[in-house]
């Protein structure tokens, strides 16, 4: 395979620029998913977008994050500190970061005006991550919310990928179970207490179309300065 070929394997998917866990997701996120990254609070859902974006942007893909949680300024730190550099691409304008004010995150305008960005962009940006949902979700009615993830479903069929992170609280079990189907690729996070620590925890409940088996579940821990790290199974049980 050449490199040109190699370049386009790696562009087909989404990536998180670390082998040992795109293995463990079925060899990466087939470009132009519908994603939902789900699980409870501090068991590394912005940990694991933030690494998609970072591996992506290494990729040649061009991203979008829109953020209830960080500035620019503080996304950029915070991605440093995990040895996640992307202030190259900052500066390129391959990676553009739009801010949602607290206050304004739980209209339902929050969506409309996500999906008209896509619109806008959607020539020369094929990633968009929205972290997260959950102000607008735990606002808004369940038409709207089925609504927005509907409308993001169609721009992925033209090829955009959207990943949607949230907290578990936020959906009714038979809303997620309606979500998921309609959802090209889910990750669901959870913290699981083995001894007296407690473990992060991804459950990869589904990649559509992926290349290799999908189903694992894989403890890691995050490291300063080196972001998502796979641990050991017989560490993680100690």
């Amino acid at each position: 395979m050449n490199e040109e070929s190699e370049r386009n394997v790696r562009r087909a998917v989404i990536s998180m620029g670390r082998s040992e866990f795109d293995k463990k997701l079925g060899g990466g996120i087939p470009c132009g998913s519908l994603t939902l990254i789900e699980g409870q609070s501090d068991a590394g859902k912005s940990v694991l977008s933030q690494q998609l974006i970072w591996g992506s942007l290494r990729n040649g893909h061009r991203a979008i994050l829109f953020t209830t949680e960080n500035t620019v300024r503080s996304f950029n730190i915070q991605m440093q500190s995990l040895g996640l550099d992307i202030l190259d691409y900052l500066l390129l304008n391959w990676l553009r970061i739009y801010f949602i004010e607290a206050s304004a995150s739980k209209d339902v305008s929050v969506f409309q005006n996500i999906l008209a960005e896509i619109d806008r962009r959607q020539n020369h940006y094929d990633m968009v991550v929205v972290d997260s949902v959950t102000p607008v979700i735990v606002h808004n009615t369940l038409v709207d919310v089925l609504t927005y993830f509907e409308q993001c479903k169609q721009r992925c069929d033209k090829g955009i990928t959207v990943i949607n992170v949230a907290h578990s609280y936020a959906f009714a079990e038979d809303v997620l179970i309606r979500l998921r189907s309609l959802c090209d690729a889910h990750f669901r996070l959870r913290i699981e207490e083995m001894g007296e620590k407690g473990v992060k925890i991804l459950d990869v409940a589904k990649v559509r179309g992926a290349d290799q088996v999908t189903g694992n579940s894989i403890s890691f821990e995050v490291e300063p300065g080196v972001g998502m790290q796979i641990m050991p199974f017989t560490r993680a049980k100690v």
